[in-house]
């Protein structure tokens, strides 16, 4: 039995005439120990699958198991990156990190918490920052505190909300390392939401896109066969790694070509003509209004 399951899950939001199916006929399945991207255009719906899958959203049709179960809300089983680090900015990093154990492992002792807390913090390298505020650090320094928050947890699946899309591109390469490095040491169960096929080529054993919304659905998945640890400038060269990478982005062109044309079909206007008055109607002293009909 796989992990996590979605079956034939939809999701909309609004009422009425107002109402707009974001997802539709979603199918999914996830193996323990798998690390799995979903790729796809911004607004196409990644953050409302990601929230059905942490339980902070429902579905209104269809079901997302856990061990065959379905998820009916959060819970601590599911870690969360999010993509805008979440921290509390009056907690130091040590602390914001303690907010989530101490939620987790209520009776774990002083000591013990003490060394999960700093055991984590040393994981992502922010030893040397364990006693800063969040103003104090950089982006990428906050994204780490995220990372080892989530981590500290000891989820059975780790969820990331497109974590690395507010950071430059240095600092974005690093941490696609650190956090593959990290998931390496125990190979849990981790889904990125992405809008970058490179990032899910580099970090992920399969990439599923997903479509343009609204009505948005997994398309094909893509198989990542490179072996670990991937590193940039050596997978650059490999024709495989071209091939794939072609492969998934002409899909995404294509299916977001065709959806860009069903929607300006919808907004087609007539092609209609006003009917001119007789010219009497212009001449000095006629009594008659002039009119446009269409």
């Amino acid at each position: 039995m796989a992990l996590l399951e979605l079956k034939n899950v939809s999701k909309s939001y609004g009422a009425g005439s107002k109402k707009v199916e974001v997802l539709s006929d979603i199918n999914l399945s996830v193996n323990e120990g798998e690390f799995v991207a979903i790729v796809g255009f911004s607004g196409s719906g990644k953050t409302t699958l990601i929230n059905l899958i942490n339980g902070l959203a429902l579905p209104d049709s269809g079901e997302v198991l856990l061990h065959g179960k379905p998820i009916t809300g959060p819970g601590p089983d599911r870690g969360v990156i999010f993509q805008n680090y979440s921290l509390l900015p009056w907690l130091s990093v040590f602390k914001n990190v303690k907010l989530a154990v101490d939620e987790v492992f209520p009776k774990l002792g002083r000591k013990e918490k003490d060394t999960h807390i700093r055991k984590y913090i040393d994981m992502v390298n922010l030893s040397p920052a364990i006693d800063k505020m969040p103003s104090e650090l950089s982006g990428g320094m906050r994204q780490r505190v995220s990372v080892a928050r989530a981590l500290a947890m000891d989820p059975e699946i780790l969820l990331m909300d497109e974590p690395l899309s507010a950071l430059d591109a240095l600092t974005r390469g690093t941490l696609q390392e650190e956090i593959v490095k990290i998931w390496s040491q125990d190979k849990k169960t981790a889904i990125l939401i992405t809008n970058d096929v490179d990032e899910g080529i580099m970090m992920a054993d399969r990439i599923i896109p997903l479509t343009p919304g609204p009505k948005a659905t997994l398309g094909p998945e893509y198989k990542v066969n490179f072996e670990r640890p991937r590193i940039v400038t050596e997978i650059n060269k490999d024709r495989e790694y071209k091939i794939l990478r072609n492969d998934i982005l002409e899909y995404l062109i294509e299916v977001g070509a065709t959806r860009r044309q069903v929607s300006d079909q919808k907004y087609i206007l007539p092609n209609l003509q006003p009917k001119l008055p007789n010219r009497s109607v212009f001449r000095k002293g006629s009594k008659e209004k002039p009119s446009l009909k269409l």
